[in-house]
């Protein structure tokens, strides 16, 4: 019988996600199924699991550290994550897969930073720029020692680079980003 994920809004609640998360062996399992596209035999990943959990290479592992490990997915790790929806899993035919839903772990594991609000930036820049050129304009010492095209073009200068500070970090935080993306589920 395989055991698909549940259908409906396929949302992983925080205490779901933690209680599978809390286990190392269930993140080494999705670790490995992780790096893998489609199914994997249940041998196969106990193996892998085995192997990282001694430190050691697959071809190092003693059977019965391979038949721990086996049992413990089959009797109850798996079963609990495709309770969860996180796995597909066959159990006649011992094998296993992320499930979609799965992503909605990295959430849990790499949790979004707080994103810098440059508005506040730029609203700043604007306020003073603007209190100047008035400033200016209306004849206030010492503002109007220098001529009002002065002061716009410092505004636009301002701009220039608060943009391009931007837009630098933004892309530092993709590409930052990507190469979580490419580190997923490495625990």
């Amino acid at each position: 019988m395989t055991t698909e994920p549940p259908t409906g809004e396929g949302r992983i609640s925080p205490d779901t996600a933690f209680e599978i998360l809390t286990n190392p062996r269930r993140r080494y399992a999705l670790s490995y199924l992780g790096s893998k596209s489609g199914r994997v035999s249940i041998g196969e990943l106990a193996e892998a699991v085995a192997a990282w959990e001694q430190d050691t290479s697959v071809e190092l592992v003693s059977s019965k550290e391979r038949k721990s490990v086996y049992t413990s997915l089959y009797q109850t790790h798996l079963p609990k994550m495709a309770d969860a929806g996180i796995i597909v899993y066959d159990r006649q035919r011992g094998q296993v897969r992320l499930s979609d839903t799965a992503t909605e772990l990295d959430k849990f594991v790499n949790p979004p930073s707080k994103t810098q609000n440059w508005s506040r930036y730029y609203l700043a820049l604007a306020l003073v720029g603007g209190v100047a050129i008035v400033c200016n304009l209306l004849g206030m010492y010492p503002f109007s020692l220098v001529h009002v095209l002065v002061y716009v073009a410092l505004l636009l200068a301002g701009f220039t680079l608060l943009s391009a500070a931007n837009l630098e970090f933004v892309r530092r935080k993709r590409d930052s980003s990507i190469a979580d993306d490419t580190a997923r589920w490495r625990f």
